[in-house]
């Protein structure tokens, strides 16, 4: 047995980008920050950044291209993929990403005025509005309810930055 499973909380480093296949489905990427604080062995408190390259597909990408916007913060649900390419000089080269099987923005009202005002369908005036996939990504929908995704609820006071 083995296990994939990725859980990120962070703020996207850009928009979400989509694009379509040759078969009409849509796939979005983008960027979300993490941030870990720690003491130095002088005692100093530091601050390191990782980014991660985020992945989703079908309706996901279709909703979060419509209500992600770079600084929002978000929790992502996936797993991590590899992906290998060659270089401009050939080098065999490797690259990670995570693939989002569910995401559910998090913050304030302030955070989701855009997609409230946008009269988007499920935007909540709580803020906090969940997206998740089911089984193929061609029937992934969008799950309105905060009892559909079993995410854990998470309070600003639970992230580090």
């Amino acid at each position: 047995m083995s296990v994939n499973k990725v859980i990120l909380v962070g703020r996207l480093g850009r928009d979400p980008e989509t694009r379509y296949t040759g078969g009409g489905q849509a796939v979005a990427n983008f960027s979300v920050a993490t941030d870990e604080s720690y003491k130095d062995k002088n005692g100093e408190r530091q601050k390191r950044t990782e980014w991660h390259k985020i992945v989703v597909w079908g309706k996901q990408a279709e909703i979060a291209q419509q209500y992600l916007k770079k600084g929002s913060l978000i929790f992502i649900e996936g797993r991590i993929q590899s992906r290998e390419w060659q270089d401009k000089e050939g080098q065999k080269r490797t690259s990670f990403e995570i693939v989002a099987t569910n995401f559910r923005m998090l913050g304030g009202r302030s955070e989701g005025a855009a997609a409230a005002s946008a009269g988007g369908a499920g935007a909540r005036s709580g803020g906090g509005d969940e997206f998740e996939s089911h089984a193929a990504p061609a029937e992934e929908s969008y799950g309105g309810s905060a009892s559909a995704g079993g995410g854990p609820e998470i309070s600003d006071e639970d992230i580090p930055f």
